[in-house]
């Protein structure tokens, strides 16, 4: 059986842990999923380029049409399915390689990085940006779990479906 290619939770006390974090910040989750702290479009691309990283099918279809819903364009959601930014709006370009770059490190990103970020948006919207990243990471790591238990009680025929940009560079 070949390796599972996606991230997931390794140990439950990590879920446990996203989830009371989340828990602890729940007036904040509800500020940034009203659209008060955050703009939902913005959000949702966000979520999307973290999740792009990850790999999370559900997250992926979930996103996707919160993001048309939001008012992100179709041709931009596809674009983002893929990694690429181009059709993000300039002053989200910056954020958006910096959630893909702490997806990347496992939510562990460069100092240097998180620097620029508060420059650019300042504490309170850099801690907006931040929290919409730890929640579709905690999102992505449970689908991502839900599959590799699929994967392995299967003996690898379920739960095994690619990322879009792994299977595309496989050909």
């Amino acid at each position: 059986m070949q390796p599972f290619p996606r991230r997931f939770y390794h140990r439950p006390g990590d879920l446990l842990r996203d989830v009371g974090g989340m828990w602890r910040e729940r007036r904040r989750i509800r500020a940034v999923m009203r659209g008060e702290a955050l703009d939902p479009a913005f959000r949702e691309r966000l979520m999307l380029a973290v999740t792009e990283v990850n790999g999370c099918r559900y997250c992926r279809y979930a996103h996707a049409r919160a993001a048309l819903v939001a008012g992100v364009d179709e041709t931009e959601i596809r674009e983002m399915a893929s990694g690429n930014l181009h059709g993000a709006p300039p002053d989200q370009v910056s954020a958006l390689l910096y959630a893909q770059h702490w997806a990347e490190t496992e939510a562990h990103p460069a100092p240097d990085a998180r620097r620029r970020i508060l420059e650019t948006y300042g504490p309170e919207q850099t801690e907006a940006i931040e929290l919409a990243m730890r929640m579709i990471r905690m999102g992505n790591l449970a689908g991502n779990t839900w599959d590799y238990l699929l994967y392995r009680v299967s003996f690898g025929r379920w739960g095994n479906v690619k990322p879009r940009a792994a299977a595309a560079a496989q050909g």
